[in-house]
């Protein structure tokens, strides 16, 4: 059990060792010197990224981490702050069933597709339809489940799914208002569909009875009677546990492949006259020709009545999806189970309908005594039977033939090689698909019972075991499927599923559509091979056939649908499940803020809502393109003006309609907004309170570097560090933007351009515009107040490194990435850049790369910074000591009252500072000799922004923000967020 234990920590991140470390027990990370270097250089409290900080479970041991807070960082660091080993809660860890991508979804769904219809009804539809419309049919139900397959892989690739299969997906994609009304509906068609295999099960049994001679009271009575007892043993199977209804199921599929093989087998095989009297010639091209065009007949001779009844062999797709929560990747696994048992399950139903079409005539008696070999070769007879040698025209001309591809429902039989495998087959087929669906439907119920949706269902919801097993929901499923068992007719029931079905599948492909032209940055599904305008046309389909098939089941499926949506809309359910609606909301919001009155945020759907200080926008044009890249048309972007009283006379003035008109021309997507006030830290304050209506209120703070620190006034340092303060203290994101040569366009004394940063070039200058960039923001006006700057230009194939050195909550990966979703910089890769120790480097990328891919974020590649530790460049170390000198405090004043000093003038450093955080600038020198030489061709760097004390100095911290940026020529982006979870692996 030890050996188990210690194989099941080797593969979660955050809690493998290394290989010749000795056991020990699972201890949180800051317990040890060694652990110790796992945190952030910045601050002894600030941990490195790890996937702990985004797991919602504890399984197998791991232990449940939190992130500190931001006011856990700006205290400074007490060893009493430094958190507990945490306690064993000594409950035994069991083993649970898992099943892999071929057996849990592939083989799964592939018998759950192959049921009754592929073995008693598809001779029979093409012997109806003909095999030119029996392959419209098939290709027809084919477009709606691949297209259905490819929105399920997107959805179930959007993060990890849990159980409850297409109930759960739906209702965290498109709420509970849908999701609940159509989880209900579909748990219902998969206990009505265990009830019609069973039917079909209990068909062919009584047809050996009636062969035998041993029926029991009728045709109809003797269906009931088997059905009953048949689903009575599948219910006993289903009891006894997933893994021995997966044991079932392997001894099924073989079953069924020996039989498809002996059925093809039989085609080759010369036919006897036996077999030649029951309609089976072997393949001849008069027969194929005879079969192509339809011979309607009977009740169901009409096509969509004959689709309505093939159509349940398509809708075992899901099967997989249902139990999604017992497979060991449900991510990967269910795109390729699913989208391959439609591939091989549609070859086999081609094949079958083109053998059939090709040996078996329409109409046969199975009389050997109308061979015209014994009988008078003057008969007249006419038909296909008379061109082959038979005199099948009595019972043709009556309608009394009990042979043929139009009349012998179990005409496999006849042509395999040997029957009794194709009986077996039919066995394995309906027995497999009716256990499949009597498991599926309670796993969806039991989703939806613990949801608490609707009242009085709870009771159903209940797990036991290890798996939590639905036993109560196994018991309703099983009484549906019974009552359903009653009506004893195949072709009754089958179009009743197609109902429930098509509206499930209708759902889920808007569901896709709506995650999709919604624009949520959550979502990121790892399955791209779909499309959103496809997904809407899937779900078109799906709806037109409901009403093509049986108009009045779909009038009563929508109503019910309705009223079972009226009262969760009524009843307004206390759940948050981030889903595609919310994010609709937020767009809508954008025009009408006040339907987001009710919406409650959801990490799934988090934007940076950014504030950004630009003054003046036309001031700071780069600053405002580069915000306006991440946030145009998903985000919130405010642009604040802080208008000091004492600098109104010294600055130019600008009216707020000039700058709304230079934000538009420049094709920016942002409010303004200015602010007077007394001081700059003042007025950020007040505008930080103030921005924003409702959900659209800003949570990110967007500075530009302030490049004068060192000559600027004192007390304008003191007001630009208190921003950061008061951001922080606000639990607001932070985000400073730096280039080397600074983002203001205007010269210190008076309004002109001064084009001189090579940041910008004039439009004046001829600079070439790129016509096939769509989301470009320059005015084609040709203003001479607009300005180009760096991010209006096409990236190319250059990176965008970020360098996470402190776990913010994701914030540092989710900014690049939105970049990245941009034409401009789309070419351009992500990289990432982890602080490791030498001893686990590779342990650390792996880590780190499973975190990325559960984000489902196409990183380029991840490099771990091993010697971050050692000393840097003794020219960097004296530009550092040259850079805060000025703002040391000097002996004599040191000799003084230094708090009074300190008090008096807070951006002045004292030795115990400068001794303090001595180790992290030295770190931090180094961290920036690192970057200058990986990232020399980047067209980005994104950098953790370190968390100052409360008791820094401003001097100090500027100090080390210029170190940590010092020489690097690209931009520069220094980004934390608030230590709260903005991205997630979770479908909910």
């Amino acid at each position: 059990m030890a050996k188990y234990i210690e194989r099941i920590r080797n593969v979660i991140p955050g809690l493998r060792r290394p290989d010749n470390g000795p056991p020990q027990d699972v201890t949180v990370e800051v317990d040890s010197g060694k652990d110790m270097r796992k945190m952030s250089f910045f601050n002894p409290l600030d941990p490195v990224p790890k996937y702990d900080f985004y797991a919602k479970d504890t399984w197998a041991g791991r232990i449940k981490r939190t992130r500190p807070s931001l006011d856990v960082l700006r205290k400074p660091p007490d060893p009493d702050d430094f958190p507990p080993p945490p306690e064993e809660d000594g409950r035994p860890k069991v083993k649970l069933v898992r099943f892999g991508w071929v057996l849990g979804v592939m083989i799964r769904a592939m018998l759950n597709i192959w049921g009754v219809i592929m073995y008693l009804r598809l001779p029979w539809i093409t012997s109806q339809a003909g095999l030119i419309l029996t392959y419209v049919i098939i290709f027809m139900s084919i477009v709606i489940t691949t297209i259905t397959a490819t929105s399920v892989s997107a959805i179930s690739t959007n993060g990890k799914v849990y159980s409850g299969g297409t109930y759960f997906m739906i209702s965290r994609s498109l709420g509970p208002e849908l999701g609940a009304p159509i989880g209900l509906l579909f748990a219902f068609a998969n206990a009505i569909a265990c009830a019609l295999h069973t039917v079909g099960f209990s068909e062919t049994v009584r047809d050996l009875l009636k062969d035998y001679k041993s029926q029991m009271v009728d045709d109809v009575n003797d269906v009931r009677i088997i059905g009953a007892v048949t689903v009575c043993i599948l219910l006993c199977i289903t009891f006894a546990g997933m893994a021995w209804e997966a044991k079932a199921q392997i001894l099924f599929f073989i079953a069924i492949m020996l039989s498809l093989i002996n059925y093809f087998v039989g085609t080759v095989i010369p036919p006897n006259t036996e077999k030649e009297s029951v309609g089976f010639f072997g393949y001849r091209g008069d027969i194929f020709v005879e079969n192509l065009l339809p011979s309607y007949r009977g009740p169901n001779g009409y096509f969509f009545k004959l689709f309505a009844i093939f159509f349940p062999a398509a809708t075992g797709i899901l099967s997989g999806v249902n139990i999604c929560g017992d497979l060991k990747d449900p991510t990967g696994g269910i795109p390729k189970g699913t989208l391959l048992a439609i591939l091989w399950t549609t070859l086999s139903y081609l094949l079958i309908s083109i053998t059939c079409a090709a040996t078996v005539v329409r109409d046969a008696s199975g009389n050997v005594n109308d061979s015209l070999a014994l009988t008078n070769f003057t008969t007249h007879c006419t038909g296909m039977g008379c061109k082959l040698g038979w005199n099948f025209d009595r019972c043709e001309q009556n309608r009394t033939c009990s042979h043929g591809l139009a009349n012998n429902l179990r005409i496999l039989t006849t042509v395999s090689g040997w029957g009794i495998l194709i009986t077996i087959g039919v066995f394995a087929a309906t027995l497999s698909s009716a256990l499949g669906f009597l498991v599926s439907a309670p796993k969806i119920f039991q989703c939806l019972c613990k949801d608490n949706i609707y009242p009085f269902i709870g009771f159903f919801g209940k797990g036991y075991g290890k798996n939590h097993e639905p036993l109560r929901a196994y018991t309703l499923a099983f009484c549906i499927a019974m009552a359903f068992i009653l009506i004893g007719d195949l072709n009754t029931i089958a179009p009743l599923i197609s109902n429930f079905f098509l509206c499930s599948y209708g759902l889920i492909n808007f569901s896709t559509f709506h995650a999709s032209v919604t624009q949520s940055p959550g979502w990121r599904p790892e399955y791209h091979y779909y499309s959103p305008w496809t997904s809407l046309f899937g779900a078109f389909l799906s709806f037109l056939l409901m009403f093509l098939f049986t108009w009045w089941a779909a009038l009563v499926t929508f109503c019910i649908v309705l009223f079972l949506l009226g009262y969760v809309t009524y009843t307004k359910p206390k759940v948050n499940w981030g889903t595609s609606y919310q994010a609709g909301f937020y767009n809508m919001a954008l025009s009408f803020s006040m339907s987001l009155n009710d919406v409650k945020d959801h990490v799934k759907n988090y934007r940076p809502q950014c504030l950004v200080l630009t003054g003046p926008p036309n001031v700071r044009p780069a600053l405002v393109d580069f915000v306006g890249t991440f946030t145009k048309n998903i985000c919130l972007m405010i642009c604040g003006n802080i208008i000091v009283e004492d600098d109104k006379s010294s600055l130019p003035q600008y009216s707020t309609d000039m700058l709304v008109d230079w934000l538009n021309q420049r094709k920016v997507r942002s409010f303004y907004t200015s602010f007077n006030a007394s001081s700059l830290k003042e007025g950020t304050y007040n505008l930080m309170q103030a921005s924003g209506l409702g959900k659209l209120k800003p949570d990110t703070l967007v500075l530009g570097y302030k490049m004068n620190w060192q000559e600027c006034k004192p007390e304008s340092l003191e007001d630009y560090m208190n921003i950061i303060s008061i951001a922080f203290d606000s639990n607001y994101g932070i985000a400073i933007l730096k280039m080397m040569d600074g983002l203001d366009v205007t010269d210190n004394t008076g309004g002109s351009s001064a084009i001189d940063n090579p940041a910008f070039v004039s439009d004046e200058v001829g600079c070439e515009k790129d016509e096939s960039d769509r989301d470009s923001d320059i005015s084609d006006d040709g203003s001479n107040e607009q300005v180009r700057s760096v991010f209006q230009t096409k990236q190319g194939r250059k990176t965008i490194d970020i360098y996470w050195i402190s776990d913010d909550g994701g914030l540092t990966l989710l900014v690049p990435y939105l970049l990245t979703r941009r034409n401009r910089w789309k070419k351009s890769k992500l990289r990432v850049f982890i602080l490791g120790d030498p001893e686990t480097m590779k342990e650390d990328q792996k880590d780190m790369k499973m975190l990325l891919k559960r984000f489902r974020l196409e990183i380029d590649d991840v490099i771990v910074i091993t010697d971050v530790d050692r000393p840097p460049l003794a020219k960097n170390l004296q530009h550092y000591e040259e850079t805060i000198e000025p703002f040391r405090l000097t002996e004599e004043q040191a000799r003084g009252d230094v708090q009074e000093l300190k008090r008096l003038s807070p951006w002045k450093v004292s030795d115990k500072d400068l001794e303090v955080i001595r180790p992290k600038i030295e770190r931090t020198l180094r961290l920036n000799e690192i970057i200058k030489k990986n990232s020399i061709h980047a067209a980005l760097v994104v950098v953790s922004l370190p968390v100052p004390d409360v008791t820094c100095p401003s001097s100090l911290y500027m100090a080390w923000l210029d170190t940590l940026s010092y020489g690097i020529h690209c931009p520069v982006l220094l980004i934390r967020g608030n230590q709260q979870n903005v991205m997630t692996f979770y479908c909910q």
